[in-house]
């Protein structure tokens, strides 16, 4: 059962269109009212706005995509979510099934407007205002608003009503997994957009099984079912055809992966707007229970911490946690414990090209982005219900014992090696994230220190 998170826009999201203009309103939301209400976070013209409504459109294909849930379990279209300030603007969503992340960054040069506010919103993606986009031609001269902008609202005839939409909470979640394996992968590949086409052609049809590998051969790139020294493990290949409407207006394609080929991401260079595409390591894997930050969460951060983050950074600052450390007199150690529980909350982006850390301000009470972690949530309970005994506790080597269904667990950590008797590790094999199990005995060996 999904959980998820109701919300309203005043007026649903518009494109208006003039004898010389076009008009984009994206109505916003945010639950959380301890933070300042900005009538507009952005307000001005696009200078490519042929391109960058193509960026929305394939965007908005992957919010509508699927490729690990049946018709029954698919979910309404969702809405994405947009960062501003720091003169970017950052539109990210997920696939429904939540193993696709993708992200369109408009730079600086490809805006021509003022920043009223910074923030992070959840802005309306209806369907007629994703048709308008298609209609969007390369002379338009188009504005686009995120938030609330008067002039644009008024329309003839035109009713503000109130459109209700629901958002699951493992998008946020999906947001601290996605900023971890990005944090971590290195560049494998640079193409031109000769050789991506190339590779895009080699691509096999239909919906494909299995793993497969991109590799160069003889300077051009290709998919492989066999794999080989240097090569990319892409899982659920089929999923990048979602980029295919994007390729004739691509600059560049870089290729990352993770070192340990759990996640690829595919930059795409067009000009002043950057699109991210990020794969989880196959289909039917969504990157929200992938659990790779919950060993941030073991130990407990004071909330003062993330209001004072909230208070001190901008969103879509970017920074690195050394240096922001230096800069302002502060103890390396803490500030790298902050950012560690700051993106295991999805409080904080990653972005590739500038290899730095971007802040990102959930339009969500910091107590319900804290409570989205049930394995984290289990594994208290287990502690506090006492189900959690330390048999061997020596340096490098910590045997216990944890309560199970009707049986008790063995938990061994050793060095970096960490093994559980449970049924989770034993399908995973700890490639998502420690079971509840290895968590309550990290809570308890952190408790004891």
């Amino acid at each position: 059962m999904l959980t998820e998170t109701a919300y309203w826009y005043a007026q649903p999201s518009a494109v208006s269109k003039a004898a010389n203009r076009t008009d984009i309103l994206l109505s916003h939301f945010n639950e959380d009212t301890e933070v300042d209400e900005a009538p507009c976070f952005f307000w001005g013209r696009l200078k490519d706005p042929y391109l960058t409504a193509k960026c929305l459109t394939t965007l908005s294909k992957v919010v509508k995509s699927r490729f690990a849930l049946t018709m029954q379990d698919l979910a309404a279209m969702r809405d994405p979510i947009v960062t501003a300030g720091a003169d970017k603007m950052r539109f990210e969503a997920f696939s429904s099934c939540n193993g696709v992340y993708a992200r369109l960054d408009i730079l600086p040069d490809g805006l021509d407007g003022e920043f009223l506010s910074s923030g992070t919103t959840n802005v309306d993606f209806n369907e007629p205002m994703i048709n308008a986009l298609s209609s969007i031609h390369k002379q338009d001269n188009v504005f686009l608003s995120v938030g609330q902008q008067e002039v644009i609202l008024e329309s003839k005839g035109e009713q503000v009503v109130e459109r209700k939409v629901t958002l699951p909470t493992r998008w946020i979640k999906g947001l601290t997994t996605v900023q971890l394996y990005l944090s971590e992968m290195e560049e494998a590949f640079t193409l031109n957009k000769l050789q991506t086409l190339q590779l895009f052609q080699s691509m096999p049809k239909g919906t494909i099984k299995g793993e497969y590998y991109l590799l160069m051969r003889a300077n051009k790139p290709t998919f492989s079912p066999a794999k080989v020294d240097g090569a990319v493990t892409v899982g659920g290949l089929h999923r990048l055809r979602l980029l295919e409407g994007l390729l004739p207006f691509m600059d560049s394609l870089r290729i990352y992966t993770t070192p340990d080929a759990q996640a690829t991401a595919f930059v795409i260079a067009m000009g002043e707007l950057r699109f991210i595409f990020s794969l989880s390591a196959d289909a039917y894997r969504g990157f929200s229970g992938e659990g790779k930050a919950l060993e941030n969460l073991i130990e407990d951060l004071p909330l003062d911490w993330i209001r004072g983050a909230n208070s001190l950074f901008k969103a879509n600052e970017e920074f690195n946690p050394t240096l922001f450390a230096m800069e302002n007199s502060l103890d390396i150690g803490t500030v790298e414990s902050l950012c560690a529980n700051l993106s295991s909350m999805g409080l904080l982006g990653y972005d590739l090209a500038t290899r730095q850390h971007f802040y990102r301000r959930l339009p969500y009470k910091l107590e319900r982005i804290l409570s989205l972690n049930p394995r984290l949530k289990n594994a208290k309970k287990l502690l506090e219900n006492n189900d959690t005994e330390l048999i061997v506790n020596q340096p490098g080597h910590v045997e216990a014992r944890v309560k199970g269904s009707g049986v008790w667990h063995k938990v061994l950590l050793q060095g970096d090696s960490q093994r559980c008797t449970c049924q989770w590790f034993t399908d995973h094999q700890g490639q998502r994230g420690p079971c509840k199990h290895i968590l309550s005995v990290k809570m308890l060996l952190a408790a004891e220190e």
